[in-house]
């Protein structure tokens, strides 16, 4: 079973989830641990020979020392680049909660040192009429790395994804500053805000990135707060 297990969530989509996920890998990898990641469901995947595929989980596959197949760290892979509900139902699948526990189980009690579950979009995607990833995270009894998009409104979401986080009984581990905006006005005093408000420890602010990879993420990252019992 992983000694470390965190469920990374993101403040909105496109915040670079995945990036800092992989990040998260790569500065694992550097220090000697082995790591595992799953992406249990995916929408916007691409028609392939080996059938779909997702980008983001492709990263998370290359990122990780062990060596998985592509069904177990995606193992819901939905072609549309939409809410993963609605594609879905396009598909003719159901996503619940229980079933996509179950996969990421899968790769949680993989020997490893660390493993990551990475979400979809926001805190509250949701999976069904009942259910969100939010009940996923909370299935799995997770602590969250919040990856924060910065660009203007990320106080606020950051704030609120942090007050739903610990009402739904979780620990916030820590949180990433991505700066997806390169224009964003007043980064400093955003960021000096975010820690101040943030009880959680900033594991690194990413910078904009153009060609992003995993290397150049790792190099902004510390991982210490993240010792095991902290």
């Amino acid at each position: 079973m992983a000694k470390q297990k965190y469920f990374i969530a993101g403040t909105d989509t496109d915040v670079g989830k995945t990036l800092v996920a992989c990040g998260i890998l790569e500065k694992a990898r550097q220090q000697g641990l082995t790591t595992a990641a799953v992406k249990p469901v995916a929408a916007g995947c691409e028609r392939t020979p080996d059938g779909l595929r997702n980008g983001d989980a492709l990263a998370l596959q290359e990122a990780m020392t062990l060596d998985l197949p592509y069904e177990q760290v995606n193992p819901v892979a939905l072609e549309p680049p939409i809410a993963p509900h609605i594609a879905a139902l396009q598909a003719g699948k159901q996503l619940s909660v229980s079933r996509l526990a179950g996969f990421c189980s899968g790769v949680l009690f993989q020997a490893c040192d660390l493993a990551l579950v990475e979400g979809a979009g926001g805190w509250r995607v949701p999976l069904n009429p009942r259910e969100t990833l939010a009940n996923l995270a909370m299935e799995l009894n997770l602590p969250v790395i919040l990856v924060v998009g910065m660009k203007l409104g990320c106080i606020n979401h950051a704030l609120l994804s942090v007050e739903a986080i610990e009402r739904d009984g979780l620990r916030v581990a820590g949180w990433v500053a991505n700066r997806i905006d390169p224009e964003m006005s007043c980064y400093a005093e955003n960021m000096m805000t975010l820690r101040a408000l943030l009880a959680a420890p900033c594991l690194g602010e990413v910078p904009f990135l153009a060609a992003a990879d995993k290397q150049q993420v790792a190099d902004h990252l510390d991982l210490a707060a993240l010792s095991p019992g902290k």
